[in-house]
């Protein structure tokens, strides 16, 4: 058995584990992080979980194969550099050189989306499948393309953005890209919040209820109120719609959906299902299962175990 870290970044907390080559999460701890946190601050606290996880299950370092770690926002792996990521503030950081010398072994990075589609792949919703498209439904819509049990990036890291596919090229939202009319301005939880908002103004919601998260919506929803029901309509038409347009292209054998409006299950799950199936080909819907992410927060870390298990082990 061979046990790798796991480090999951996010903008204000970090999540590592201690990943075996079978999957089993050996341990799992957090640390706190925020936006432009110094490196020095980071690196300490990646050092403090790892030595503390390592105590706890009677590991040395050098029972450990290496570090997976991912990273919300852009990166170059040939050299092995965060370019930009927002959540963190960091731009331009020789990532890999700086976990390295913090850590006193191997690391390898890559996109939060990805590494979190891996782990679903991996031990999830699409464990077993050859093909699998893993989309992350919250404030963005973030996503991840597996094959044959290795993440497919693209020639330069990009591949698998569907939350920027623009899908309403007259009058759309600006989004966090630059561009208009993006699947996740339309489909994300940020959306539906939005959505709800308008609607609210408009008398369909009541002004005394406070939107502040897409659970509210949902809730709202399956208690009944007719507004939100259209809302939730609304949002899981959008993404539906937009899993088409990869699916025709790409005919994965699963679909899965995490992150937070995957909490409302099959309410929200089965619109985005039929939606799909108004405008996938027959054959392409016919071929695949759209499933809801099980893993969790897990996802995270257990990807990033996988890939560090592939790259370094």
């Amino acid at each position: 058995m061979t046990v790798f870290f796991a480090v999951d970044i996010g903008g204000t907390s970090t999540k590592t584990a201690l990943v075996d080559d079978q999957g089993t999460v050996l341990d799992k701890r957090s640390f706190k992080t925020w936006r432009h946190i110094p490196l020095a601050d980071f690196s300490q606290g990646m050092v403090q979980a790892l030595s503390e996880g390592m105590d706890a299950i009677g590991l040395q370092r050098r029972d450990i194969g290496g570090a997976g770690i991912g990273i919300a926002g852009f990166l170059d792996l040939n050299r092995g550099t965060v370019v930009e990521a927002i959540n963190v503030g960091w731009a331009n950081v020789p990532f890999i050189d700086l976990a390295q010398d913090a850590l006193k072994m191997r690391v390898t990075i890559d996109n939060d989306a990805n590494v979190a589609a891996l782990g679903e792949a991996w031990m999830g919703a699409g464990r077993g499948a050859r093909s699998v498209l893993c989309a992350t439904v919250g404030t963005g819509i973030g996503s991840g393309i597996v094959i044959d049990g290795q993440l497919y990036r693209g020639v330069n890291g990009m591949a698998g953005e569907i939350g920027h596919l623009v899908v309403q090229r007259e009058n759309g939202y600006l989004c966090n890209c630059g561009m208009h009319g993006c699947l996740e301005t339309l489909a994300s939880a940020t959306a539906m919040v939005r959505l709800a908002q308008q609607v609210q103004q408009q008398g369909g919601i009541s002004p005394e209820i406070m939107i502040d998260g897409a659970k509210t919506v949902m809730d709202l929803a399956q208690h009944g109120n007719p507004a939100a029901q259209q809302v939730v309509q609304e949002v899981a038409h959008w993404l539906g719609y937009g899993l088409s347009l990869v699916a025709n292209t790409l005919n994965p054998d699963v679909i899965v959906i995490g992150g937070g409006v995957s909490s409302a299950g099959e309410a929200f799950l089965g619109p985005v299902r039929m939606a799909f199936l108004e405008t996938a080909l027959k054959r392409v819907s016919e071929a695949v299962e759209i499933r809801l992410a099980v893993l969790g927060n897990d996802a995270g870390v257990v990807g990033a175990g996988r890939m560090a298990a592939q790259r370094l082990g």
